[in-house]
């Protein structure tokens, strides 16, 4: 098995929603609904539009195994606006966003393949701050995950009226 990472283009925004979709199938599998729910992310017009928009903002990534696409990662240069309410860093910093595989390739690293990968594309720019944030609530595996990918949890927040559960993490580069 070959893990290769490469640019991502308009023309992969099918295969990354397609990620997204099989990340909730997967996540509903699991009972775990309240991180994305229960229904297709490429359904969701701000979801399209969240990953059309951090395409045209920053740098987005497919990782393929045996040249198949398995995960894709956005980086930009700031969190999204849900984070607004959020002190800034006081630093340049490089942000993640929509890390997602396809649930077939779960297990193969290619997750923490394009989190090693957004680290150096963080350092070649000369920006030693890298964040992320993600889902904080259920089991909390997720944060864990980027724990053992090398993160710091920073700041929780919730948002929305049902309080969804965040976790801001960084990673010094």
């Amino acid at each position: 098995m070959e893990i290769t990472i490469r640019d991502a283009g308009p023309d992969d925004i099918p295969a990354i929603l397609g990620m997204l979709d099989s990340s909730v199938e997967w996540l509903v599998s699991q009972g775990r609904t309240g991180q994305w729910g229960t229904k297709p992310l490429s359904e969701s017009p701000k979801t399209v539009e969240s990953v059309v928009r951090y395409m045209e903002e920053g740098q987005v990534f497919v990782a393929e195994v045996d040249g198949v696409p398995a995960a894709t990662l956005t980086i930009t240069g700031s969190p999204g606006v849900y984070l607004s309410h959020l002190a800034p860093p006081g630093e340049p910093e490089r942000y993640i966003h929509w890390l997602a595989s396809d649930r077939r390739f779960k297990g193969h690293g290619v997750g923490s393949a394009l989190l090693v990968h957004a680290a150096e594309e963080t350092r070649r720019a000369g920006v030693s701050l890298l964040r992320v944030d993600c889902y904080a609530g259920g089991d909390g595996k997720l944060v864990a995950y980027y724990e053992a990918n090398g993160f710091v949890p920073t700041e929780g927040y919730t948002l929305g009226e049902n309080k969804w559960p965040g976790q801001v993490l960084a990673r010094r580069v």
